[in-house]
């Protein structure tokens, strides 16, 4: 072989070698730029956590539903609300046969006589009375027991995958959620408890209640205290 082929290689093989190079420098500095473009973080004030474990056959599930509906409309101040159906149900509030799923103990007990309504982490009878304000307002006067952080890293049909931290030591617990009627989100069950600590990251994917449609999906965490299971922190992500 003359030496002008062997040139010709060499130069062949550097082209090559720089195109794989630019290849892996891109993929590099465009996933950062995707991951980083559908985050949210919680701030400094508590923002309480209210569960509605309810079923379409409960006695007082559908007005309770209605009162979590309207729960934000005269508040200035933050309020998580969120509904865990006992029956698997699609975005027009209707429930199929049968729960494709394991129900939590609370999702069982809403499938008996009545509504669960669940502040901070504990039940809250009366939901319904002034003695429910007046717990909201004792929360928002405090800080928040911890911080946390939701970024979507992706989102694929019906799978979200999140990335989830905290600057404190926690039980944390996500889901992703659907809007339904009332503008409340949905949620099938939570994923959790996982543990957090500052500097951790907890990365899951997870299921979007069926026929949610991309622009009313979302993420939900809250982190509790792992001695009293008292919620310190809750959080909602829209997709982005």
């Amino acid at each position: 072989m003359g030496l002008a082929p062997v040139r010709a290689l060499r130069r062949f093989r550097l082209i090559v070698m720089r195109a794989w190079a630019l290849c892996i420098l891109a993929v590099c500095f465009a996933e950062p730029a995707q991951a980083g473009s559908c985050v949210a973080q919680s701030g400094r004030d508590s923002v309480p956590l209210v569960e509605l474990y309810s079923a379409k056959n409960c006695a007082g599930c559908a007005r309770a539903e209605l009162w979590l509906s309207e729960l934000k409309a005269h508040r200035p101040e933050p309020v998580l609300a969120v509904v865990l159906p006992m029956d698997d149900r699609d975005m027009g509030g209707e429930p199929k046969a049968r729960p494709s799923r394991k129900l939590t103990v609370l999702q069982r007990m809403a499938l008996i006589y009545r509504p669960y309504v669940v502040l901070q982490g504990h039940e809250f009878p009366g939901w319904n009375t002034d003695a429910f304000d007046a717990a909201l307002a004792r929360i928002h006067a405090r800080p928040a027991g911890v911080r946390l952080r939701l970024e979507i890293v992706s989102l694929s049909g019906e799978r979200i995958e999140v990335a989830a931290a905290a600057d404190s030591q926690a039980a944390l617990y996500l889901a992703a959620y659907g809007i339904g009627l009332g503008s409340v989100p949905l949620v099938l069950e939570w994923q959790g408890p996982f543990a957090v600590y500052s500097g951790a990251q907890v990365r899951r994917t997870l299921s979007i209640p069926p026929g949610v449609a991309r622009n009313n999906s979302g993420v939900l965490a809250f982190a509790r205290d792992r001695r009293t299971a008292e919620v310190l922190q809750a959080l909602r992500l829209p997709t982005c």
